[in-house]
């Protein structure tokens, strides 16, 4: 059996082995310190005597490395190799695996009803699956991320050890998933936990043996994978972003390393320039954007206002006709800057003052014409059950859609329709001749 010693010895960059056996491009070593993909850890780069390593993954027991060439100039079995493990991106996955660890710790801290659901690692960011009792929002995101930085700098030891599974299971509050972290399995009933923090007396362990050293028990997991000795060697964690990948199911994105710190610098310089433009501290940006948004909302309002009266100043303008079909007096005309639904209140407004039509039939302009119809409540004729010849804006609307086409609908005091396939004023003509 040639499991990976990658992650009991995760500081290994190096080592010397012996070829255990070739098939084309993959060979497996007697011992190896290169990482296996599993449980959401990519799998180690490097070389082997100089030649790519293209893929790492166990099988029945054995590390199997794809290498990157061709099969004649590959090692033969026998032969001592010189391995060497990709420093830069082992340090990456190792601190950004205990990373999901401290990320889950601080989870616990702040949700109810915790799961863990999987992780991944890539080159970019790092995401977690937590279930939930209630999703998360952006103010638990801030604390998730306030906690994991926390943790980073109380400079908390990170340990592991093999354990029987019961025993493993029995441990108050591990994260323990077998599809998720299949790695943590060895095989047999053991299994490999990983804690940040101290469970506090006596273990034994390749790291931190011996003795409590009073740090609190941050995080407990059933895990297989590759981890720093102390989350103060993880650096900053920058919390990126949430989403609901399933039910019950909330992904956590974080970035560890360059990427986080470019994306702190980024969000700070974007918080600069908000306070630059709002004139204002960073930290007086949230009372600052309540004041705009006010503002804002004032505004709005009065162009509402503004918008109404001009549409009904236009409507009042419109010249009158009286239609055959209903003998009611009809305003009839087109519209300038105004949708349908903005002409509802105005139309209202028209129809109730003294002197006023019956009715309004309105035809927007622009690369889309539409028909409003807005009929007086007085003239409808006491309503269902009333004068038959009364005018009806619905039926008017359906009238114009029928011979100009579009669709549209309302009821008998107001109506309308769009996708009128002609030009505004051939709809105005028609209305004024029916």
């Amino acid at each position: 059996m040639t499991a990976s010693r990658a992650p009991g010895n995760p500081d290994v960059r190096e080592f010397e082995a012996t070829v255990e056996s070739v098939d084309g491009r993959e060979i497996v070593l007697d011992e190896t310190y290169f990482y296996a993909e599993s449980g959401g850890q990519p799998a180690d780069r490097g070389t082997i005597d100089g030649t790519l390593v293209e893929h790492v993954d166990e099988r029945d027991g054995r590390v199997v490395h794809t290498l990157d060439g061709d099969a004649e100039s590959l090692p033969e079995a026998g032969e001592t190799v010189t391995a060497i493990v990709d420093d830069a991106f082992r340090t990456y996955c190792t601190r950004a695996h205990t990373a999901s660890h401290v990320l889950y710790g601080a989870a616990r801290r702040t949700c109810e009803e915790l799961g863990y659901a999987g992780f991944d690692i890539s080159e970019t960011k790092v995401r977690v699956d937590l279930t939930t009792a209630e999703p998360l929002d952006d103010a638990d995101l801030v604390e998730l991320e306030r906690l994991a930085n926390r943790a980073v700098w109380d400079s908390l030891p990170v340990s592991w050890e093999t354990l029987p599974e019961d025993e493993a299971r029995a441990l108050d509050g591990i994260a323990f998933n077998t599809k998720t972290e299949e790695g943590a399995m060895s095989g047999s009933e053991a299994v490999r936990v990983v804690t940040i923090g101290e469970r506090g007396g006596e273990r034994d362990g390749e790291r931190g043996e011996g003795g409590g050293t009073g740090a609190p028990t941050w995080d407990v997991a059933a895990c297989g994978g590759t981890h720093v000795g102390n989350t103060s060697e993880i650096g900053p964690i920058s919390v990126l972003d949430r989403s609901n990948p399933g039910e019950g199911v909330t992904r956590v994105e974080f970035a560890v390393g360059p990427t986080a710190i470019d994306h702190e610098a980024a969000v700070h310089a974007a918080a600069l320039d908000a306070a630059t433009a709002l004139d204002a501290r960073i930290g007086d940006l949230p009372d600052a954007v309540d004041r705009l948004r006010e503002r804002a909302d004032r505004l709005e309002a009065d162009l509402r206002a503004a918008t109404t009266e001009l549409l009904a100043a236009r409507l009042r303008e419109l010249p009158t006709t009286e239609a055959d079909a209903d003998a009611a007096t009809w305003a009839v005309g087109t519209v300038d800057d105004g949708d349908p639904n903005d002409l509802r209140e105005p139309a209202q407004r028209v129809l109730a003052a003294e002197g006023s039509p019956d009715a309004i039939a309105a035809v927007g302009t622009g690369e889309a014409p539409f028909v409003v119809a807005a009929v007086a409540e007085e003239a409808i004729g006491g309503g269902e059950g009333g004068d038959a010849d009364a005018p009806d804006a619905g039926a008017v609307v359906d009238a114009v859609t029928d011979a100009f086409g579009g669709g549209g609908g309302g009821g008998p005091t107001f109506a309308q329709g769009g996708g009128l396939d002609a030009d505004p004023e051939a709809v105005v003509a028609w209305l004024r001749d029916r």
